[in-house]
């Protein structure tokens, strides 16, 4: 759908860009920049872990955890939790063949670090979205699951924001706060937000004290950037190995018990409805004042600071960002010779 308009913007751009920075997601972008003679840049935002599992190889049961082998944390998974390719058939098989084959013939690839500290040579971009942007949240949970996650909220009788993205679509849910008078009874602590809200924003207040999140990247950089622990609870793709990073290796969040990826037509089946009372539990261990609670919201607090100063001048992440300039200059200066 988009191939046609975009080709046709970079044909009346003058001047014409030198290069094409395109999501991993969006092959046809291959097909343009062979087009206009220009390299172009796959940004794979996705965990490198997926590409190196053989382990996976030798697993009996979707149901067997794992632990990730020559890794410097333990981090489990079972094989559902990494999102490989190598289940894919019919036309799902076919767009990720796409995929493969628009990254293998690209310039370079992008990839966001998912830390701050050295890495090997090589072009890593993260953090960089710190941004008053609201990432995309393009699960739905549906109608019974947003029940539970109301259900929840209200019996952890903790003060919340709560919004809900896309509301014009939840009949069911609308009618169940009708029915039960759920605004009504939370609305001495709760703030209910039917549509778009700014994520960014909201997170960097400082009273907020923790975020539920499907654990999609964005959400989950704003989370951390903004110095928040988080409540995770993923859904699909790289959701749970952004978890694992959240719980297992920064040590800055909470699970709310999901353990089985969705799948689409099902989520209501599989894994996505949490007992709401378990939730409640995790809100407590969130928000609690335990030693433990404690020590979480520090890290989370100081990870955020490191976060910032990664995206500051002299900070990994803008270096990194000015060597992939000085590259791409480069490239185009060698073409013109």
């Amino acid at each position: 759908m988009l191939e046609e308009p975009v080709m046709k913007l970079v044909e009346e751009m003058k001047p014409r860009p030198n290069c094409l920075i395109s999501d991993l997601l969006l092959p046809y972008t291959s097909k343009i920049a062979r087009t206009f003679s220009i390299p172009k840049i796959v940004f794979n935002g996705m965990s490198i872990l997926r590409r190196n599992l053989e382990i996976l190889k030798s697993l009996n049961s979707d149901k067997e955890y794992f632990f990730v082998p020559s890794f410097p944390d333990r981090v489990e998974f079972t094989k559902p939790q990494v999102p490989v390719d190598a289940d894919a058939s019919g036309d799902w098989k076919e767009f990720m063949d796409e995929l493969v084959e628009a990254e293998n013939t690209s310039y370079g690839r992008l990839l966001t670090s998912k830390t701050t500290k050295k890495l090997e040579p090589g072009k890593y971009i993260g953090p960089v979205s710190l941004c008053n942007k609201l990432g995309e949240d393009k699960a739905e949970r549906g109608n019974k699951a947003l029940k539970g996650i109301g259900l929840s909220l209200e019996k952890s009788k903790r003060p919340f924001i709560w919004v809900i993205r896309g509301w014009e679509k939840y009949n069911e849910l609308a009618e169940w706060f009708l029915e039960s008078d759920f605004e009504e009874r939370i609305k001495e602590r709760g703030l209910l937000i039917k549509g778009w809200a700014p994520q960014v924003l909201i997170l960097s207040h400082p009273s907020v004290g923790g975020f539920l999140t499907h654990c999609g990247w964005n959400s989950t950089l704003e989370g951390i950037a903004s110095g928040v622990p988080l409540l995770t609870w993923p859904l699909f793709g790289d959701q749970f190995c952004n978890q694992k990073l959240v719980i297992q290796v920064l040590k800055v969040g909470v699970s709310s018990g999901v353990e089985e990826v969705m799948k689409w037509g099902e989520e209501e089946k599989i894994g996505v409805l949490v007992d709401s009372e378990g939730v409640k539990k995790a809100v407590e261990e969130l928000m609690g004042e335990s030693d433990e609670a404690k020590e979480r919201r520090r890290r989370a607090k100081e990870l955020g600071e490191f976060a910032h100063r990664a995206v500051d001048e002299g900070g990994s992440s803008h270096s990194n960002m000015t060597f992939l300039l000085e590259d791409i200059s480069q490239l185009i200066a060698q073409s013109k010779n």
